[in-house]
């Protein structure tokens, strides 16, 4: 739109627009299509608006033509990142940019906008165009799914993930003591403070204490206080970890850590539920459920003298395994899926996913470090990724060195990392259909689906048509 109010003949389609399609058909095909379409011209005002836009802005047509972009199409960017205005200024366009918009009825829907210039036939610039779609449906869909597989801040399809999310409200409701095992990184406090959540006692604080990152001599002290001038520098009575925690949880992680000593202590209070702080003479009674972990073989540490017996066996009322990532590949895509969209937030990014090639080395290694070595892996490529999507060139170099599970084959497609993929659930699962798409978390007839487009074959003992029907 000019100045004066009236529009290009560019914009009219008289020479921007081929012999092969009249104007009128052109904009038919546009009207057609369910993305959102506005032209601007240089002074940001709307020269174009097609009939999702007006369903999807809740504008009519009429009224927008003519108007600022940003009176009709509300976003939380219009002020200060608008995406337009940046293409104007660099000239480059923008794909996909999650954003927030706010309709003429008020409502605020989730969108993804693209942007263009528009040029004349002298290649300046007249304007500038915006594709945007509504993403109100994905985004029930990704929270339905996020819900499926997401439980407190846990997330996990596979089948060891869902039968432990199956029996922590049971846990929770006892009283008893708790321990669980597994390595560093795979989210043990995260269980920890689940099993909190859903306790009786979730209305009580949670306290938390990493026996292994406190010297020994002060880790009694800070587990039941201490009282004025019990030592030289205990200048008044401070509260310990179990006063801290009464009426809730205590969660003791690291709990392998701990000297024989202080496992006397701990015992007693498990026993009698008493202790006496550090100069003190009168004992105190402790209100607390403990829930202890540990990333070391505490059988190990029993045999060799190293862990009291009788207090491994009223720790482990109920014990709790939690399986390492390599354990549960199926979990993998969930969790980048999970950690993209948490480093979107953080760092105001628009990265959308990752690539097949990508994927594929992401799924090949081992995952020393887990849960938390994945996040750190892909918060790495946040620095370095400038967006849009995921490429093996932006994964730390460790991963392209070393394979960390070489019996794995590596794929050269998508659909063949794909066969691999399915072909290793299905021998995690003794060839059992049922089995594997319950792991999968998906129906048994997509993966017949799946099965039957990747023409996967099956050993002779498994590919009668009974077990296949399973």
């Amino acid at each position: 739109m000019t100045k004066g109010g009236g529009s290009h003949p560019e914009m009219r389609g008289e020479s921007v627009f081929t012999n092969d399609l009249s104007v009128k058909e052109l904009l038919t095909i546009i009207d057609s299509i369910s993305d959102g379409v506005l032209a601007i011209d240089r002074e940001m005002r709307i020269t174009f608006f097609n009939k999702a836009a007006e369903k999807i802005t809740g504008s009519v047509k009429g009224k927008a033509i003519g108007r600022h972009c940003w009176e009709v199409f509300r976003t939380d960017v219009c002020e200060k990142d608008c995406p337009l205005r940046q293409t104007f200024k660099t000239g480059n366009p923008i794909i996909n940019k999650y954003i927030c918009s706010t309709r003429a009825d008020g409502k605020r829907i989730p969108i993804s906008v693209s942007t263009a210039l528009l040029r004349d036939n002298h290649e300046s610039v007249i304007g500038g165009v915006e594709t945007f779609r509504d993403l109100t449906q994905v985004e029930a869909l990704r929270k339905t799914l996020e819900s499926s597989y997401t439980f407190y801040d846990m997330i996990g399809r596979s089948k060891s993930m869902k039968a432990l999310f199956e029996l922590l409200p049971t846990i929770a409701q006892s009283e008893s003591t708790v321990l669980i095992e597994g390595e560093s990184g795979t989210g043990k406090e995260l269980l920890a403070r689940a099993i909190h959540d859903l306790s009786r006692r979730r209305k009580k604080p949670m306290v938390a204490v990493n026996c292994g990152a406190i010297p020994d001599t002060l880790l009694e002290s800070e587990l039941f206080g201490y009282k004025a001038g019990a030592f030289t520098d205990a200048k008044k009575d401070k509260l310990g970890r179990f006063a801290l925690a009464e009426g809730g949880t205590l969660f003791l992680d690291e709990i392998g850590d701990v000297s024989p000593a202080l496992q006397v202590r701990l015992l007693r209070v498990l026993q009698d539920h008493i202790y006496e702080p550090l100069g003190g003479t009168k004992p105190e009674r402790a209100d607390v459920r403990i829930i202890t972990a540990t990333n070391r073989n505490l059988v190990e540490l029993m045999n060799a003298g190293k862990f009291r017996q009788d207090l491994y066996y009223r720790l482990n009322v109920f014990g709790i395994k939690v399986p390492p990532l390599r354990d549960r590949q199926s979990d993998i895509p969930l969790l980048i899926d999970h950690f993209i969209g948490k480093f979107n937030h953080l760092r105001n990014k628009d990265i959308s996913g990752v690539t097949p090639p990508a994927l594929r080395i992401l799924m090949n290694h081992s995952y020393p470090g887990n849960v938390r070595e994945l996040e750190n892996i892909i918060e790495h490529t946040f620095v370095i990724c400038p967006g849009g999507i995921i490429r093996p060139e932006h994964l730390p170099a460790y991963l392209h060195e070393v394979r960390s599970i070489p019996a794995v084959e590596i794929a050269d497609t998508f659909e063949e990392m794909e066969s691999l993929f399915l072909i290793a659930a299905l021998k995690r699962n003794n060839w059992s259909r049922r089995d594997t798409a319950r792991e999968l978390g998906i129906n048994l007839s997509t993966l017949y689906r799946k099965i039957k487009k990747l023409g996967l074959k099956f050993p002779r003992s498994n590919s009668k048509p009974s077990d296949v029907a399973d």
